[in-house]
């Protein structure tokens, strides 16, 4: 597998964690309104370099998740506001537009300098 997309947490929204009780994770590049900033995951964003789908494979720190589900504008979402919902709940069919299904447990602790990657 090869890395379409990397990123680096740097920082972490004062409600961000309450969304992983719900088994989310929801990212946003560096520069996001206060607002938005409190319930995410920031970081500096990277440039996607290839088509992100059910099959590919999420890398978060030392976990890999398998993509299970791409709603239809999660790509675009990720490649111009480096923003995205990530659901661990192994769904194999997209919810909302914007969210990635993965397989795989919740994260229980996520630290600014954590790495996340996408690779297909």
């Amino acid at each position: 597998m090869t890395v379409i997309y990397q990123t680096t947490i740097t920082q972490i929204g004062a409600s961000a964690c309450l969304a992983l009780e719900d088994s989310m994770l929801i990212t946003f590049r560096e520069g996001a309104s206060a607002d938005i900033e409190e319930y995410c995951f920031i970081h500096c964003h990277g440039e996607l370099s290839g088509s992100l789908h059910a099959g590919a494979a999420l890398e978060l720190g030392e976990h890999r998740y398998p993509v299970t589900a791409v709603g239809d504008v999660a790509e675009q979402n990720l490649r111009e506001l480096g923003h995205i919902t990530l659901r661990f709940d192994g769904q194999t069919t997209a919810e909302f537009p914007g969210t990635v299904h993965v397989a795989g447990p919740v994260p229980v602790a996520i630290a600014p300098g954590c790495v996340l990657k996408f690779l297909a």
